[in-house]
Formats: structure tokens, C-alpha cells, sequence
């Protein structure tokens, strides 16, 4: 059985307060149920209130960071009617406040993006104030191939970080972007070479470590401050849309059409 909540999750902290947080459901590339993805949001938000910490670094444990919602589990759940419509909800409440927690904490968090990054996986990846990427990992804005509106602030995250016209190609498109065209749309901090990755994500959190807390705190919140009611705001239409389309026919076809790797047929449904 995949781990699930809390036991999903392993933390560490080092000598320097560098808190490292791996989400461990590596036979499902990391998908998170909801229960992993509420107990990610509790546990960053302990760690960074813990005044030994000075760095949060969140990554994937095997080959991927996370490929976001766990399609498979919505598959076989046999929810209808208002109990899919509770659960959906559950969900969007979930992702946001996750986002909404690693943007409000008060020490840097650099996610560092060792494989795969899909759904909630992006929005963690945007929301962090660093995002590191494995030259062999890539950034997959699947919403719109599945029948479903961006989530997690994406919707406005993404545009503050590359703008809206550019933000629109990736969204509509359902594009996935590789490290490298990541880091030359300025989406992330860095990209680096899969043996050096490691390496190199753990320098930049020791420079966090050894820098001013205050002041790195307070440049936080001013370079956040310009978007935290625009998240807000986002967060809110995105759970209201994402809830609605949860349940409705297009993300059926989608994630059937996923599972059985075929192409969605979205036309047959208007």
C-alpha cells in the first residue's frame, strides 16, 4: 500500500537549519492524495516556524519531484454526486493553502525539481522563492489536456514569473517545458547537470543559511507582498472552477484518455 499523509513525507534538519522535506511515494512518481497533500502543507508550516530553521527545501524521493494529483486513485474512488463535488473541494482547499503556506512562511524555500513536475507539482515549484531544476527534469502544465483549469495560484503565478501572453501559451497549450526552457522563460532560478544537482541545490541552501534571517525574511515578504492578493484572489476562482470541472464530464474523458494513453476526445462532448 502507497504511503499516505504524514508518512508520506521524511524531514530533516542539519546543523546549518537547512530542512529538507522529501515527498516519498516514489512507486506512484509522487502523486499526492489528499491527505499527503494537507499534511505537506502542515509540516512546511511547522518546520518554518521552528526559529532553528532557516531553509526549507522540498523535493521528490526516486526519479521524480511529483507528478501531482494521484489520477489513478480518482479512477477507482466511487464517489458521486455531492460526495465527488466534497472531495474535489477537499482537494482545491488542500493545494491552496499548501501554496499559500510555502509563500507565507518566513525562511527561503528553494524546491528543488529532481524529476517530473505536473499539476500541484508546478504550482510548488512557482510558489517557492527558488526553483531549482535537474537538467533532465521538465515542468508539465497538464490541466488543460485533462479537462481542467490550472490550480494551486497557477493561474497567476506563472504569469508573474513570465508574463501573461506567455503564461496563456503554456496554460491553454497543456505544455510540458523542459529545464532549460524553463530557466530562459525565467519560471526558475537554475538548471543544472543531473550530477551535480544534488551538490549544487545543497550550496545555494547553505548560502540561505549563512545569510541574514531578518533581512532575508523581510525581502521575502516585500518581493510577495505585490502578489499575495492576487493569489488570494486566484486561489478562490481556481477552487470554484477546478471543483466544477472535477466533477464534470470533460476530466472523465481526460483522465480516461490518460490511462488507457490515448488522445482525449473533448469535441464529442460539446
Amino acid at each position: 500500500m502507497t504511503n499516505s499523509g504524514r508518512d508520506a513525507l521524511r524531514a530533516e534538519t542539519d546543523e546549518l537549519g537547512i530542512a529538507t522535506i522529501t515527498i516519498d511515494r516514489a512507486e506512484v512518481m509522487n502523486a499526492f492524495d489528499i491527505a499527503t497533500m494537507e499534511a505537506l502543507a502542515a509540516l512546511v508550516d511547522e518546520v518554518g516556524s521552528d526559529p532553528v530553521t532557516t531553509t526549507i527545501v522540498i523535493t521528490g524521493a526516486g526519479p521524480a519531484f511529483t507528478t501531482g494529483a494521484d489520477l489513478q486513485n480518482h479512477a477507482d474512488s466511487k464517489a458521486t454526486g455531492d460526495e465527488a463535488t466534497a472531495i474535489a473541494r477537499r482537494s482545491m482547499d488542500a493545494a491552496g493553502l499548501l501554496v499559500r503556506t510555502i509563500v507565507r512562511v518566513p525562511v527561503p524555500v528553494i524546491a528543488a525539481v529532481n524529476g517530473p513536475a505536473a499539476g500541484v507539482g508546478v504550482s510548488i515549484a512557482l510558489a517557492s522563492d527558488f526553483a531549482v531544476l535537474s537538467e533532465d527534469a521538465y515542468l508539465f502544465f497538464a490541466f488543460s489536456g485533462l479537462g481542467l483549469m490550472p490550480d494551486g495560484g497557477a493561474t497567476v503565478l506563472l504569469a508573474a514569473s513570465i508574463g501573461r501572453a506567455r503564461a496563456n501559451d503554456v496554460l491553454f497549450g497543456a505544455k510540458m517545458v523542459s529545464a532549460r526552457d524553463a530557466a530562459e522563460l525565467g519560471m526558475i532560478a537554475e538548471t543544472l547537470p543531473a550530477d551535480e544537482f544534488a551538490e549544487g541545490v545543497a550550496k545555494r541552501a547553505r548560502r540561505l543559511a549563512r545569510g541574514p534571517r531578518n533581512a532575508l525574511r523581510m525581502t521575502k515578504v516585500g518581493v510577495n507582498a505585490p502578489l499575495l492578493a492576487q493569489l488570494d484572489a486566484a486561489l478562490e476562482l481556481e477552487s470554484d472552477g477546478q471543483t466544477e470541472l472535477l466533477t464534470g464530464p470533460e476530466f472523465a474523458e481526460g483522465v480516461s484518455a490518460l490511462l488507457g494513453k490515448r488522445r482525449p476526445d473533448f469535441v464529442s462532448l460539446r
